[in-house]
């Protein structure tokens, strides 16, 4: 029998928070020092210009929802919270009045839809289980509204088509909450890189993971489309991605299950996975749903040094440096206070459905990702490498 969108959403709610992981670090504050050569996402500022503010409305009230996304909006510049969707009424209503959102503009599953008659909503924030996010994007295109969609993108690649020919066909915009390509640490990362602090680039190796408990919604394949590789390991993907500035072209991949515990009836427990791309460039990144201790990393190689993000890929505490011949040392750190992830992806959002620019990680963004994604699980299935 196929889950409700209630149980969705029930299950969702225990979800560990992959927040635990971001430890601040001591030396704290060299970020500053860097603002100004630290590159900054390309955010339209007329919203504040016209003093306009970008409504939301949020659906699914989990806990990215409640404890990143509304918070971080709440403290933006260009956006506001103005509905809500929830099977949920009495936390729907709760998490309206701490926002100030009208109780006319609680939605639900069933009544989705009619979020076309309200004027006050420019674009959806969709926090679903990823089983959910093709129906919820293309429902809120057709109610003319743009849409922000939490990565996993899909659980497939013709899921992701499906989307990004809905908001196509209806000129709204899409796009997939990879808050890591506007985080001021990963993009001094990436400015470092491109200025050859570390030389000619050699490898990549990435990780992240953490030791799931039973019963989590991630556990479901129908559900989650995936194990840890579509929910974390989608991080290195993107890290090895827009670290190096290119597109692997072949993968090499292995899954495997080694806590055999009934946790992984449905979902793989680690993956492990090498790319190749077309400067010679090689990269490794690891996944795991069964494994204490693994966090968040990022380290790229080069002919003159390293880089390294540690954490990597957390809400707050990320984490920069790096140790290069004739360069200085590297010790870069950010914090939730100073950066709020998720106001900056929300305000970029905004700049592009005022200033109707197409966002950088757009759905072409998300479905490259799933074509990387699906491969990797052809080459675990077929124990060969595959070419993209």
């Amino acid at each position: 029998m196929s889950p409700s969108r209630r149980d969705f959403l029930k299950q969702a709610a225990s979800t560990a928070t992959l927040a635990a992981f971001a430890a601040g670090l001591p030396g704290e504050i060299s970020l500053a020092q860097a603002a100004a050569t630290r590159p900054v996402p390309e955010s339209p500022t007329s919203a504040s210009a016209q003093g306009k503010k970008i409504g939301y409305c949020i659906v699914g009230l989990g806990r990215i929802s409640m404890n990143e996304f509304m918070p971080g909006v709440r403290v933006s510049k260009e956006s506001k919270i103005v509905a809500l969707v929830s099977g949920h009424r009495p936390k729907a209503e709760r998490m309206a009045a701490e926002y100030g959102v009208n109780s006319r503009a609680i939605y639900n599953y069933e009544n989705y839809d009619t979020i076309a008659d309200n004027p006050e909503i420019d674009a959806v924030y969709i926090a679903l289980p990823n089983g959910m996010h093709a129906e919820y994007t293309i429902r809120a295109a057709k109610a003319g509204k743009h849409v922000l969609s939490e990565k996993p993108m899909a659980n497939s690649i013709k899921e992701c088509e499906e989307m990004i020919a809905a908001c196509k066909q209806a000129n709204r915009k899409l796009m997939i909450a990879y808050r890591c390509q506007y985080e001021p640490t990963n993009l001094k990362a990436i400015e470092l890189l491109r200025q050859g602090y570390v030389g000619n680039l050699t490898a990549v190796n990435s990780r992240f993971g953490f030791n799931i408990r039973p019963g989590e919604w991630r556990l479901n394949k129908k559900m989650a489309g995936g194990g840890p590789l579509v929910d974390v390991g989608v991080y290195c993907i993107q890290a090895a991605r827009y670290l190096t500035g290119e597109e692997p072209t072949e993968v090499q991949a292995y899954s495997s299950v080694t806590d055999h515990d009934g946790r992984f009836k449905e979902v793989e427990e680690t993956v492990v996975w090498n790319f190749r791309f077309p400067s010679g460039v090689l990269a490794n990144g690891t996944t795991t749903y069964g494994s204490n201790g693994v966090g968040s990393f990022t380290r790229v190689y080069g002919s003159k040094g390293w880089l390294e993000l540690n954490p990597a890929f957390n809400y707050n505490g990320l984490h920069l440096a790096g140790k290069a011949n004739g360069q200085p040392p590297i010790d870069i750190s950010s914090s939730y206070s100073r950066v709020h992830q998720f106001a900056v992806e929300a305000d970029y959002f905004a700049g592009c459905i005022l200033d109707n620019k197409e966002p950088k990680t757009d759905g072409q963004e998300g479905l490259r990702d799933e074509r990387i994604i699906t491969a990797i699980y052809q080459s675990c299935a077929d124990g060969r490498t595959v070419k993209l």
